[in-house]
């Protein structure tokens, strides 16, 4: 079992930068791969960046590949999505999820466990 929260989020302006968190307790934090989700008002969920166990293997959504740098420290049971260039089509609820093994798969139903989710508000 794993426990996950999100902070970091809030209001920023178009082209701003913000740096969002996901603390981890439970089960050891370096046997999951990492992912990070965003869910806009009346859009599914999607995916956009996720981290290997070792943090080795970074992946990104094409949308966000060149703005976003996912990262992780598992001596502190974090992970990081640094965010930058901001867009106005960022605005969402972001999400962290943990799985199982290695790699992290785009895919959300992959996924084992699930933060609240915090708010990024992108102002243009």
């Amino acid at each position: 079992q794993v426990q996950l929260v999100e902070s970091g989020g809030g209001l920023v302006q178009a082209g701003g930068s913000l740096r969002l968190s996901c603390a981890a307790s439970g089960r050891p934090f370096s046997s999951y791969a990492m992912g990070w989700f965003r869910q806009a008002p009346g859009k599914e969920r999607e995916f956009v960046a996720g981290i290997s166990w070792s943090g080795g293997i970074p992946y990104y959504a094409y949308s966000v590949k060149g703005r976003f740098t996912i990262s992780r420290d598992n001596a502190k049971n974090t992970v990081y999505l640094q965010m930058n260039s901001l867009k106005s089509e960022d605005t969402a609820v972001y999400f962290c999820a943990a799985r199982t093994g290695a790699l992290p798969p785009s895919e959300e139903y992959e996924y084992h466990y699930w933060g609240q989710g915090t708010q990024v508000t992108v102002s243009s």
